[in-house]
């Protein structure tokens, strides 16, 4: 069956398509209430955030843009360091997308809300003209997490000198993932797409020093540290040996002429903790799902000059220095 322009009337198919399909996989006593907005318990700190997924295939190696929705906005709350509780599901949806593939996204959206530990508990649905191509999906979520006070916030302008960076992976994977896919070039590549609460979780618990953390999504690690550096009024030092780059994807970047240091991931994350907690961190986050290959990457050198150039440096392989700046124009594709 195929979703008709029906499905967004409000009427019989509108109810139909969200008892058999959403309300099917999301259930809990929260959305089973059907109300306009959700009532949830609260805090007295509160992290928010919200964002689209417009990602072309809608399924891809190692996921799809359900499973890509909650981590994006799961890892968004937890860089801020705040515990992920609820998030919100709206989908739009063009006419003629097959509702197999619509049940299967759902299904993995929830599964993976049920591994981040969120409740989705409220949602909307509209359905769309198709615009002449293959049927598309959106999916906006908004997410609320939990600030534990008594811990020290963390954010991009909260690098102290000599802090090391750990990033949590091999970079590129899911930039590279779906490149290969829209492509047709055939590889073993798989997405990284995942939720990264159990080493977050393993940092908190072990009360390591962390000063920032960021999830590598667009733009890349290069990206990323150039805003911690301007935020932080900083120097970032890098070992280009340091950096993991899984083998499939360092020779889908030779072929293609691509930078590891600005594709996109959406399972990892780069992170500033003090220089004495380093080693202790970075076992803790090798031993956390989906953080076996982290590395210590780096370290910062503050010049705490906001006019002075704050840069990211990369020392090469070779010996040399390069300077890593902001991407340039567009990163292709669209990875979320």
């Amino acid at each position: 069956m195929k979703i008709t322009m029906a499905h967004g009337s409000g009427g019989e198919s509108t109810s139909a398509l969200i008892k058999d399909v959403f309300s099917k996989y999301f259930k809990n006593e929260i959305l089973d209430k059907l109300e306009d907005s959700a009532v949830v318990s609260g805090s007295s700190k509160i992290a928010v955030t919200t964002d689209s997924f417009v990602v072309t295939p809608l399924v891809f190696p190692g996921g799809d843009i359900g499973r890509l929705s909650v981590c994006g906005t799961v890892n968004d709350i937890l860089m801020s360091g705040a515990t992920p509780k609820y998030i919100t599901c709206g989908a739009v949806l063009e006419e003629g997308l097959d509702i197999d593939l619509l049940d299967k996204i759902i299904a993995s959206m929830a599964e993976t809300a049920k591994e981040a530990g969120v409740i989705i508990v409220t949602g909307d649905t509209k359905v769309i003209e198709n615009r002449g191509a293959e049927p598309g999906l959106i999916i906006n979520t908004s997410g609320i997490g939990f600030i534990d006070e008594t811990k020290e916030s963390v954010g991009p302008y909260n690098l102290k000198d000599g802090d090391k960076l750990i990033i949590t992976g091999n970079l590129g994977d899911h930039h590279a993932a779906i490149l290969g896919c829209r492509m047709g070039i055939e590889n073993n590549i798989k997405s990284d797409c995942a939720p990264l609460g159990d080493f977050v979780g393993k940092l908190k618990d072990a009360d390591i020093r962390v000063h920032a953390m960021r999830d590598v999504t667009r733009g890349g690690l290069g990206t990323v540290l150039n805003e911690f550096a301007s935020a932080s009024c900083c120097n970032i030092e890098l070992s280009e040996e340091a950096l993991p780059v899984e083998p499939s994807v360092k020779e889908f970047c030779g072929l293609l002429g691509l930078d590891p240091m600005y594709m996109g991931n959406e399972g990892k994350a780069i992170i500033s903790v003090h220089k004495d907690d380093a080693e202790r961190a970075l076992s803790l986050i090798k031993s956390a799902k989906y953080g076996e290959n982290a590395a210590i990457i780096g370290e910062v050198i503050k010049n705490n000059k906001p006019d002075a150039d704050n840069n990211v440096i990369l020392n090469t392989k070779l010996g040399g220095k390069r300077i890593i700046g902001l991407m340039y124009g567009e990163g292709l594709p669209r990875i979320c």
